[in-house]
């Protein structure tokens, strides 16, 4: 089997065996961004505790904030699939784009009109640079995934990981229902 490369709107998944890495432990990864410079993308399967009101007060909505990843985590970024009203926004691939007109997504979270399936939001992002990447493939790190969700963003949080794995299959449905705690089993 061919291993997949990094590339935009693919995703990464975390291996099983980086157990004692914090910030990326049975994540899965939207690369957003991949250039020969630089590598981008948001931690799809951590929620956090916090809505976004609790971030930006004047929007009284209770979406949930993601950890996007280590880096910037003091600011806010975003995915969506539908840049039909937040203008400027960046397709990723498959039907999901990022960023765009904050304050016009503001007007539209004031109104109403999105759905959580519509858009995700994260606190920081994950980041990677020159190379940095493809040495963290080729030690195991990560494997690549091509992003087969008709919309990623109405993923369950606490099977994505496991399911990823089970599709993967081999050595990986072992790993799939081991406990978070490996020293739990």
């Amino acid at each position: 089997m061919v291993a997949l490369k990094p590339k935009k709107g693919r995703l990464l998944i975390a291996e099983p065996t980086i157990l004692n890495d914090s910030s990326f432990k049975r994540t899965i990864v939207l690369l957003t961004e991949h250039t020969s410079k630089s590598s981008v993308g948001f931690i799809l399967n951590r929620p956090l505790n916090h809505t976004l009101s609790d971030l930006v007060p004047e929007i009284d909505c209770d979406f949930r904030i993601y950890q996007g990843g280590p880096v910037e985590q003091d600011n806010l970024y975003f995915i969506h699939k539908v840049p039909q009203l937040i203008p400027n926004s960046i397709e990723v691939a498959n039907g999901i784009y990022w960023g765009g007109n904050f304050d016009h997504l503001k007007e539209l979270l004031i109104e109403n009109m999105l759905k959580p399936t519509d858009i995700r939001f994260f606190l920081g992002y994950s980041g990677w640079d020159t190379d940095q990447l493809i040495d963290e493939l080729n030690i195991d790190s990560w494997f690549i995934s091509e992003n087969d969700y008709k919309n990623i963003l109405e993923t369950n949080n606490e099977s994505f990981w496991k399911n990823k794995l089970l599709q993967k299959g081999g050595k990986y449905k072992i790993w799939a229902n081991a406990p978070s705690d490996i020293q739990m089993n």
